[in-house]
């Protein structure tokens, strides 16, 4: 069945093997084309247009003062289909601003904000190119979630059934008919996010989506999110939950202060953080330490037979245990978390500081 836009393009949809709605009109990572049939070359065109274009979120130079404070500065990256990207910073590091610019939402003091190609208000059906959401209350309180999601339907030439579709998507077909000023912050979430993919759009842009959300919400996120990258889609989102965050972005793009502290892959993220040690647990762990000290080599202790030591890898310190006989109950590495690694990289560019009693004793 085709949903037909007023736009004077056909919207196809159909169902992928996750069971949720999709549209011809998308990058995959098989590279297949957003709308229409691909074409020898592996470009398509709707009927009229321009070979369509990577679905990406490009920043070149962004910059946004208020006065004189900037709120993000000199700020370029790109952020790609097919994997989750996540947006992290500091309170007041410019992350829901430069947010604020793609969507159009905020104009830029210099520099451009384009999404899959264009800017935001270029698009002709911009509901079905970037899906996002920055305010999940930004509904009118009146309403019900289904009449809020069928009035941006009608406006946006989309078929009524999908309405239906992003409500059973988000979990709240049940109090569809409720008044949205009843909903709690979670429910409100929800609607929020059903709003975003109410288009089926190529790039999803969701600031703490997870905000509110129980256990089972905040899985249903992180599922979500790596189900639409995995559709070839470019996922953008921030979140302050960096536990979700570690489990949820591929790659992390970092700004402190309006500008670009880190753009990579996340596990180089955490790794880059350094800080690697070895958790050792022996009965004998006066002598293990006796055997493993040398220049460079720093151990601790914070229980009787329990070590930490930096500067030795596990097998190394395996090797010298066995050669001298002492049994060994535990040998672990222990890593930097996600949160330990964004606390030490943005350390000099919080706006807002209260120190830690890590840093105090540092």
């Amino acid at each position: 069945m085709n949903g037909v836009c007023p736009y004077g393009w056909r919207r196809e949809y159909e169902r992928t093997p996750t069971g949720r709605p999709s549209n011809h009109a998308r990058p995959t990572p098989a590279g297949v084309a957003r709308a229409g049939a691909d074409d020898a070359a592996g470009t398509t065109t709707r009927a009229g247009a321009a070979p369509t274009v990577e679905a990406v979120i490009e920043l070149q130079h962004l910059t946004k003062r208020y006065g004189e404070k900037t709120a993000v500065d000199d700020l370029t990256v790109t952020v790609r289909p097919g994997v989750v990207t996540g947006f992290l910073g500091p309170n007041g590091a410019g992350k829901s601003t430069t947010m604020r610019m793609v969507l159009g939402l905020d104009h830029p003091t210099s520099g451009t904000a384009l999404v899959n190609g264009k800017r935001y208000a270029e698009h002709r059906a911009p509901l079905q190119e970037v899906g996002a959401l920055l305010e999940a209350r930004a509904t009118h309180p009146g309403r019900t979630a289904r009449a809020h999601l069928t009035v941006l339907a009608a406006t946006a030439g989309l078929p009524r059934r999908r309405v239906d579709e992003v409500l059973e998507l988000a979990g709240i077909t049940a109090v569809a008919d409720r008044r949205v000023g009843g909903f709690s912050l979670g429910m409100g979430q929800r609607l929020g996010v059903a709003t975003a993919l109410l288009g089926d759009p190529a790039t999803v842009v969701l600031d703490e989506p997870v905000n509110g959300l129980d256990p089972d919400g905040v899985l249903w996120i992180r599922t979500l999110a790596r189900q639409l990258a995995g559709e070839g889609r470019t996922v953008f989102l921030s979140s302050h939950l960096m536990s979700e965050m570690a489990v949820t972005a591929d790659h992390l793009i970092v700004v402190g202060r309006g500008r670009l502290v880190a753009d990579m892959p996340t596990a180089e993220f955490i790794a880059g953080a350094g800080g690697e040690s070895v958790r050792v647990r022996s009965p004998r762990a006066a002598q293990l330490t006796q055997l493993l000290a040398q220049d460079g080599v720093r151990i601790e202790s914070s229980e009787a037979s329990v070590l930490s030591v930096r500067g030795l890898t596990a097998p190394e310190i395996g090797d010298r245990a066995a050669a001298a006989g002492i049994a060994l109950h535990e040998l672990t590495v222990v890593r930097p978390s996600l949160e330990e690694a964004f606390m030490s990289l943005t350390r000099d560019e919080r706006e807002y500081r209260t120190e830690t009693p890590q840093e105090v004793a540092a």
